[in-house]
């Protein structure tokens, strides 16, 4: 008997050797270890009860036996449509090793169009550190900077406070408004546009490694 070779998820999943470093945290597409860890953080909270960031409101269902399992269901129903003329990108945020959150980057006709959205979120222990700002801004010099991205839009409730104030500080431009209801009321949804003009770069630049491989499930230009 001869011995096979370990698999390597790499030649047939490029996304399993993306990286993008910040000074503080590490964001890599989902695992399933990391996921797992990412649910039993979501069981502990994301936001107040009297609050809701999301327009899809998944976290009333935290008491439910089925919520961990949904956020696993979620990420993996993501990551198995992902093809280059429409992709969702989550990102498990580490700092330190520990798993804190989802930064999501995502494209339709990526190619043809030059754009990206995004969106996240944090479980509460680690909220109010500046976190926020420094995942969205890795998500972002990796659009700009190795995607070739031409603009990037984001969206937050006129109540969340925290993501609009992100936004702002990295310099998105207002891009209208949406009416949604929202747990049985009206709600506004507040959209934003960045362009690599007007964001305002931090001082540090995001490392990114893996990407080449990734290019053209992404539907990105390939570099030579």
């Amino acid at each position: 008997m001869f011995a096979s070779d370990p698999p390597d998820p790499v030649r047939y999943w490029p996304l399993a050797d993306l990286v993008v470093r910040t000074p503080r945290l590490e964001l890599r597409p989902d695992d399933d270890a990391g996921l797992a860890a990412l649910a039993d953080r979501a069981i502990d909270g994301v936001h107040p009860a009297d609050e809701m960031p999301f327009l899809e409101p998944w976290t009333d269902d935290a008491g439910n036996p089925g919520f961990a399992r949904g956020i696993l269901q979620y990420a993996w129903r993501c990551r198995a449509e992902i093809e280059p003329t429409r992709w969702s990108v989550n990102f498990l945020v580490r700092d330190a090793g520990r798993v804190i959150g989802m930064q999501t980057l995502a494209a339709t006709d990526f190619g043809i169009l030059g754009e990206v959205r995004s969106g996240s979120w944090l479980t509460r222990s680690v909220q109010g550190r500046g976190l926020g700002t420094e995942m969205r801004h890795a998500v972002v010099g990796l659009a700009f900077d190795h995607l070739g991205a031409r603009a990037a839009r984001t969206s937050a409730f006129a109540d969340n406070v925290a993501s609009r104030r992100v936004s702002e500080h990295l310099g998105y431009t207002p891009d209208g408004v949406e009416h949604h209801v929202r747990r049985g009321r009206p709600a506004m949804l507040m959209r934003s546009r960045l362009t690599p003009e007007t964001w305002q770069r931090p001082a540090w630049t995001a490392e990114v490694d893996g990407l080449g491989p990734c290019r053209e499930l992404l539907g990105a230009p390939i570099t030579r």
